[in-house]
């Protein structure tokens, strides 16, 4: 049996005329072929004959063992935490006093001063070091491994083995929703969380002021 290193690829022949690709990124296996690319399940979730010709039976199975798996029938149903969501621009609309910030293409996530929970509720699985200097209040915001890397951050985010590849990850905060006030005066009470705790993996994200539309247009 052989195991694929982070990053690597192998081709293996199947029922196709051409070989089949199968990789592994960041713990996340993936195949080439229909029976892989054609499943329902998260992609982190998914398995092959080709997989598990390579990797093995067991190998498989004790991968598998470690995602997030699906809640029972009788488990409660999460409960969603009230949060800001953004709205289109109409384009007619003068930006002018708006706040601009760049939006990340990462995981959403709610710190409700214990754990992270997705906006649909449930929980994420981080290590208690990525969540050292958090404070007892919630904060909302981005778990964010850099530009152009969602799927990555999605496939460490979602294990529960609470492994090292978390240190690349940044928890990019842009609002307290505990806090009494405006979104201004919410976003001076993130700077000041982030200046006394100093969380290692949190960082305040920083907003502008927009001046106009010549300057939203120079943004984008």
């Amino acid at each position: 049996m052989h195991d694929l290193m982070d990053g690597e690829t192998m081709q293996i022949q199947g029922s196709a005329s051409k070989p089949y690709t199968i990789k592994n990124v960041s713990g996340v296996y993936s195949c080439s072929c229909p029976a892989w690319r054609n499943q329902s399940l998260p992609i982190d979730q998914r398995t092959c004959k080709h997989l598990r010709l390579v990797r093995g039976d067991d190998a498989e199975t004790a991968r598998l063992g470690n995602v997030l798996a699906p809640a029972p029938r009788s488990a409660p149903r999460a409960v969603a935490p009230s949060l800001l969501l953004a709205e289109s621009w109409d384009g007619v609309s003068d930006p002018t006093g708006y706040w601009l910030s760049e939006k990340l293409d990462g995981v959403r996530a709610y710190w409700d001063g214990v754990r992270f929970q997705t906006r649909n509720g449930n929980r994420i699985f981080a290590p208690q070091w990525f969540t050292a200097g958090l404070p007892l209040v919630p904060l909302d915001g981005e778990l964010w491994l850099g530009r152009k890397q969602f799927q990555r951050t999605v496939s460490i985010v979602r294990r529960q083995d609470q492994s090292d590849l978390w240190r690349g990850i940044r928890f990019c905060i842009f609002d307290a929703p505990g806090e009494e006030g405006g979104f201004e005066s919410r976003l001076n009470v993130v700077r000041l969380i982030i200046e006394m705790n100093q969380p290692p993996y949190a960082v305040a994200h920083p907003h502008t002021r927009c001046d106009g539309a010549e300057h939203l247009n120079a943004e984008l």
